[in-house]
């Protein structure tokens, strides 16, 4: 970790041993050449203003991130994922940057013309930037690459993405910090996931049909391991957003607010709750593969390398383990040196009291 400053961290920069029993050091055998790819395009673009802003931006590790939840994936889908990422990533900064355009207003007009761009090319509903001519390149290949099945699924996942990011900039402007319960039935959606996974299974050739995709036990295990790879988000990015007030909207803050203690105090509880999912995630994903055709196996895999592969990049990424708010730049090398569990911090097995998610377990036979 890199702290250049004096300022203490809430919950300290030695995080909980971590619980994953998926293969965490996957990686896709051609990364290095995928990320020079994906800097040039980067460059081409001129998609950050300045050699600062570059820096940070490229200190994501979005091809890092893309190579290890897709470790063999084709070289061109995963690519295209890879600059879509650094793209959506330099929007992410946007949204939490506190700019007066950053406003549930102006999120919502944007999600709005974002949304309407990627169904409609050419529509010029987003001012001429950067950032809009790099987009209009992604969706001009994306609609080429994609199936209309999957283009279908990448603009709905793109736009739950933009309605979690409206619903949490909406809670700040309002100096709210949600519920539990209402926290983790948004997370997932604040994350991105059906963003993700939908490239998940173009880069992997994978088609599950809608009726099983779509089905609830299938849907369960996939809200389940966005709300996985959310909480370890929310762990590792901890100390890149503490600067904020009112306070970031994460699992740590939630639960502290729940329980009425210490961000540091919350940590343990948070941790349970998260492996709590981690458990299910396991049972109902064995359920699945007993009777699982090959693309849905593949499917349930890919769900796997998700999970795995989302822990082994943000341990490695400078943009959380030198964080902006404490660095003038990105420290080459800094890292979290995560240790790893064999068992889950909380055995239980029984549903958590969390009624918006309490469904999940519902899916489980028996």
């Amino acid at each position: 970790m890199a702290d250049t400053t004096t300022r203490p961290s809430r919950i300290g920069w030695r995080l909980p041993p971590f619980y994953c029993p998926f293969n965490a050091g996957l990686l896709h055998p051609k990364a290095d050449e995928l990320e020079k790819r994906a800097i040039n395009w980067i460059d081409a673009f001129g998609l950050y203003p300045d050699e600062t802003e570059r820096a940070w931006g490229l200190a994501t590790h979005s091809a890092d991130f893309s190579c290890r939840i897709i470790p063999d994936g084709a070289v061109e889908p995963l690519l295209l994922f890879i600059e879509w990422n650094y793209w959506a990533n330099a929007v992410d900064d946007w949204h939490d940057s506190g700019s007066v355009g950053t406003r549930t207003s102006g999120i919502v007009d944007h999600a709005a013309r974002l949304i309407r761009s990627l169904e409609a090319p050419g529509s010029t509903l987003l001012g001429p930037d950067p950032l809009t001519t790099a987009l209009d390149d992604l969706v001009a290949r994306t609609r080429a690459m994609l199936t209309p099945f999957q283009l279908r699924r990448f603009t709905e996942g793109t736009r739950d993405w933009l309605f979690g990011a409206t619903w949490q900039t909406a809670n700040a402007e309002r100096g709210t910090m949600p519920t539990l319960n209402d926290f983790a039935a948004m997370r997932m959606s604040v994350n991105g996931t059906r963003f993700t996974l939908t490239w998940c299974d173009a880069a992997n050739g994978i088609d599950v049909p809608a009726d099983v995709l779509y089905s609830a036990p299938v849907q369960a295990l996939t809200d389940a391991a966005g709300f996985i790879v959310s909480c370890d988000n929310d762990l590792f990015s901890y100390n890149k957003e503490d600067h904020q007030d009112p306070w970031e909207q994460n699992l740590i803050n939630v639960v502290a607010q729940t329980h009425d203690c210490s961000p540091g105090e919350a940590i343990q509880a948070s941790v349970a709750i998260r492996d709590r999912v981690m458990t299910l995630f396991v049972r109902l994903r064995a359920q699945l593969a007993r009777k699982a055709d090959e693309p849905l196996r593949r499917y349930l895999d890919s769900l796997e390398r998700y999970i795995a592969g989302s822990i082994a990049w943000q341990n490695l990424a400078p943009r959380y383990a030198s964080p902006r708010n404490r660095n003038e730049l990105p420290v080459k090398g800094a890292t979290y040196g995560i240790t790893w569990r064999d068992t889950p911090s909380d055995p239980t097995t029984e549903p958590l009291p969390i009624s918006s998610i309490a469904w999940w377990w519902e899916q489980l036979e028996g």
